[in-house]
């Protein structure tokens, strides 16, 4: 039995999963080859996940060729209820709604795992931390699982390293396919969706000031400065700051950011990026946001106890005013702005990720018993694969080497 809330929704739902699909030829095409096959008949995946459109389409997929769905959200601000409705109408059975409390989020998560999952699709990491540790029992019924995002993976590969993980996990996360374009061109469009949408403010000259250059940094500081802002940046790794420093953007410390910054974006992954030292230097009207997994990049504690709640100025936006006057904005709670605040990425971003979870789980159902518990890369040729459809997708062709070219790139002898 599903929990959901809004079912009268479905209708809206259902218009959001059909437009999303309709711009996911990857993923069409590999349903299609998958059906026919039925390769996923009787298996029970579940997938914890943003639940939105893009990740209906993929969750459809799998039912379309044969599996037991069982989907929950991976954070409680980004499932959209109508979406969640559609897919109870569709067979899918669905635990979430939006704005759950963390324990109903963690009520939503054991009842998925109740379902006693073969296969697990993974944003984050928290599904299967909680198997392990509070359900063992159902360990041994799992060929494996798949992980989309760079929080997730830490998580998993610290599991790994201490020799608690009990089964194969995919790093969809590391695929080419994954983060040249979900972390870095879908970050940047949807982190910038997100905050506009929300603030209704120009970005142009405003002082941007980004925490962390990985592919999802590197996305927003793109778009940041393509929408006029200037971009500041801030580091904890030397060669990523180097980048940052050769692409032409301003790189400090923190502390030397704050008192600059107009709009604070963090993209690390890790806890504690912006704290109470940070808060108490910056500007009047400052604006804070987080485009990394978790809540805990920005001290959240920290602002409560230096300033006053003065309530929502607008939707997702919380106004606390310092004991000096100055007022800082915090979005959508200091969870994830593009989901929380928008509608994610594109859905021709997600396109590429989903087929990449789609082609893990057909590896680990291919190769099943046969993986080391451990956390694995995903075959290049599913990288591979997926490029050469969305290029046919888009009526793009590209050259082939000739046998002569292939001979020459193989020696060493170049006469």
């Amino acid at each position: 039995m599903s929990e959901i809330r809004n079912p009268e929704k479905a209708p809206e739902g259902h218009r959001r999963i059909e437009w999303a699909g309709r711009h996911m030829p990857v993923m069409n095409k590999l349903i299609g080859k998958s059906r026919a096959a039925n390769q996923f008949a009787g298996l029970r995946i579940a997938i914890c996940i943003h639940l939105e459109a893009k990740s209906a389409c993929m969750a459809r997929a799998f039912r379309d060729c044969g599996a037991e769905v069982v989907i929950t959200g991976s954070n409680p601000l980004s499932t959209q209820d109508a979406v969640a409705a559609a897919l109870v109408e569709e067979g899918v059975k669905v635990f979430a709604w939006h704005g759950a409390t963390e324990n109903e989020y963690r009520g939503h998560l054991r009842k998925t795992i109740d379902t006693e999952p073969q296969l697990i699709i993974e944003d984050g990491g928290d599904l299967i931390a909680m198997l392990h540790r509070d359900r063992p029992d159902l360990l041994k019924n799992v060929i494996g699982g798949a992980e989309e995002t760079t929080t997730g993976l830490i998580r998993l590969r610290a599991m790994a390293k201490e020799g608690r993980l009990a089964f194969p996990v995919i790093a969809v996360n590391d695929a080419m396919c994954k983060y040249l374009f979900d972390n870095r061109y879908g970050t940047g469009q949807s982190v910038w969706d997100g905050i506009m949408r929300t603030t209704n403010l120009l970005v142009g000259g405003k002082n941007v000031v980004i925490s962390g250059f990985g592919w999802c940094g590197r996305g927003v500081a793109m778009r940041a400065a393509g929408l006029g802002a200037n971009v500041i940046v801030t580091e904890v790794e030397p060669i990523r700051a180097l980048e940052a420093a050769v692409e032409g953007y301003r790189v400090m410390t923190m502390r030397e950011a704050a008192a600059r910054g107009d709009i604070f974006i963090t993209t690390t992954g890790c806890r504690d990026v912006i704290t109470a030292e940070h808060i108490s230097l910056m500007k009047d009207g400052a604006i804070l946001c987080n485009a990394g997994h978790f809540d805990v990049e920005i001290d959240t504690a920290a602002l409560k106890k230096l300033g006053q709640h003065e309530g929502r100025p607008r939707r997702n936006i919380d106004q606390y005013r310092l004991k000096d006057g100055r007022r800082i904005y915090l979005l959508s709670e200091g969870r994830l702005v593009n989901l929380a605040a928008a509608d994610g990425h594109p859905a021709e971003i997600m396109d590429l990720s989903f087929a990449l979870q789609f082609g893990a789980m057909q590896y680990l159902v291919d190769n099943k018993g046969k993986l080391p518990a451990e956390v694995l890369p995903l075959p290049a040729e599913f990288d591979r694969q997926t490029a050469v459809i969305k290029l046919e997708a888009m009526r793009i062709s590209i050259d082939s080497l000739t046998s002569g070219q292939e001979a020459y790139l193989k020696s060493w002898q170049l006469d």
